[in-house]
């Protein structure tokens, strides 16, 4: 074994100890759920921790390896998922008061792939209510390893601060603005947000159905490959699922990034966002020209007019989604979801629909975009990971003082646009930033390809937050 502790091994790393028995799943999974024990006080990621049914998994995992049946990377391997996966007999609250006793009577689609491919689910994870941006005052907030103070992504913040904790091997986040981005950006791993329609929303609590995506957040980008090969293809349960194959998204993870053609837009990138952050993406690409990757000067689409279209699209259609609980027992929501709902439910159809061109007409840009190039390189985050107030994440006003913090998020799920955030460097103080690769659809493997030769270049994959000290 390396010198990389148990806790923070990546998902490969366990996994060719599991397929040669040098580990046990069972092994695994007790140290896992004895450092969620230890440790998760202080972290908060988890709404739900599923010991008993990870047991047994683990359990099956270690009997099916024994006996020569081994099912890939993801066998016995602990990993957990967003709390607005449905999971059989656990409750699903999607961090609302209205849901608190919502128990469903099936897995999700994504839980039941990763059930078939073997993984353990330690339990369900914490996030902002509703998926959108302010947390229930009755809920948790997750608290980023990397400082006690620090915003640790929205919505998928669990998922964030318990994959950069060592509290899993991998999680599921969800991202419809930007929230398996954020928190992985926030908290120093690896997100993808897939082409929408790639993985299947079955199952999953929807905040804007038209715009949420569910996704992979590990370690390394080959975990994260591995994940959403898991989690990917067409379900018959959800029918904007897509209908085209899946392909192996580790077989050209080494084929490097000679002659690849890599967007940039320095004024995109550069326009109110951090001074070290931007420094550092323009690093990471120039460290991926050294590779045999080709730069090319694009002139990315006017984003000034996306986000308040994404806002009348998001509020309304989560009035929809929540329509069995809003406006009925509206007083039940935490002041900032309450106050996007009633916002939703202000929306006209003629707002909707002029929104809703504005999305069209920003795809259509950004496929333009790609006439010349094959990938898109830009920060994740405008900032690095910032201070803020447990108040501030329940009141009603968080984000209104970020008017930018969309900017390179919400585009590319408007476009549906396949997109990896990985760390990239670390601010004077040390703290994660990140870089960002946008991809045409369907083009994950190749994302993987180039997160991967960027990781392999460089060393800000290994860093780590001081779990003891930091706290």
């Amino acid at each position: 074994m390396s010198e990389t502790p148990l806790h923070f091994k990546t998902i490969s790393e366990l996994a060719a100890l599991i397929s040669t028995r040098e580990l046990s799943p069972l092994e695994v999974t007790e140290a896992m759920l004895t450092r969620i024990e230890e440790q998760d006080s202080k972290y908060l990621s988890y709404a739900t921790v599923m010991a008993d049914q990870a047991r047994a998994a683990a359990h099956a995992a270690e009997r099916s390896i024994s006996t020569g049946n081994y099912l890939g990377h993801l066998h016995g391997v602990p990993i957990a998922v967003k709390d607005l996966c449905f999971t059989k007999g656990v409750a699903t609250m999607g961090a609302t008061k209205v849901l608190k006793d919502h128990i469903p009577d099936f897995d999700c689609t994504v839980v039941q792939k990763l059930n078939s491919a073997g993984a353990v689910i330690l339990g369900k994870l914490n996030l902002t209510e509703g998926a959108m941006a302010g947390y229930n005052p009755e809920f948790q907030v997750p608290v980023n390893p990397w400082g006690v103070n620090l915003w640790s992504g929205a919505s998928s913040s669990g998922s964030g601060v318990a994959t950069s904790a060592g509290l899993c091997y991998g999680s599921l986040g969800s991202d419809t603005g930007g929230s398996i981005r954020f928190p992985s950006a926030a908290c120093g791993i690896v997100g993808i947000k897939p082409t929408w329609g790639r993985v299947s929303r079955y199952g999953v609590l929807p905040l804007a159905e038209s715009l949420d995506h569910i996704g992979p957040m590990t370690r390394s980008v080959a975990d994260a490959g591995i994940m959403l090969q898991a989690i990917s293809g067409i379900d018959p349960n959800d029918p904007t699922s897509l209908p085209v194959p899946v392909p192996d998204m580790l077989a050209d993870i080494d084929q490097g990034v000679r002659g690849l053609r890599i967007g940039l837009d320095e004024e995109y990138i550069s326009g109110n966002t951090d001074r070290e952050l931007v420094q550092s993406v323009l690093a990471g690409i120039k460290v991926l020209e050294g590779q045999g990757a080709v730069l090319v000067t694009i002139e990315m689409p006017d984003t000034s007019a996306y986000m308040e279209a994404w806002a009348v699209l998001c509020a309304s259609e989560a009035v929809a989604a929540h329509e069995a609980t809003y406006p009925s027992h509206r007083d039940a929501y935490g002041p900032w979801f309450q106050s996007w709902l009633d916002m939703g439910a202000a929306v006209t159809g003629a707002q909707y629909a002029k929104a809703n061109n504005v999305r069209s007409a920003c795809r259509g840009l950004l496929n333009n975009v790609f006439e010349d190039i094959d990938i898109i390189a830009c920060p994740t985050m405008t900032n690095p990971p910032f201070p803020i107030t447990l108040d501030e994440m329940y009141g009603a006003t968080f984000l209104q003082e970020l008017p930018d913090w969309g900017r390179f998020t919400v585009p590319f799920d408007f476009s549906g646009a396949p997109t990896i955030s990985l760390p990239c460097g670390q601010t004077s103080s040390g703290l994660p930033l990140s870089i960002q690769f946008v991809g045409r659809h369907l083009s994950e493997a190749l994302l993987c390809r180039v997160g991967h030769a960027f990781e392999q270049a460089t060393e800000w994959h290994n860093l780590r937050p001081e779990i003891d000290s930091n706290i």
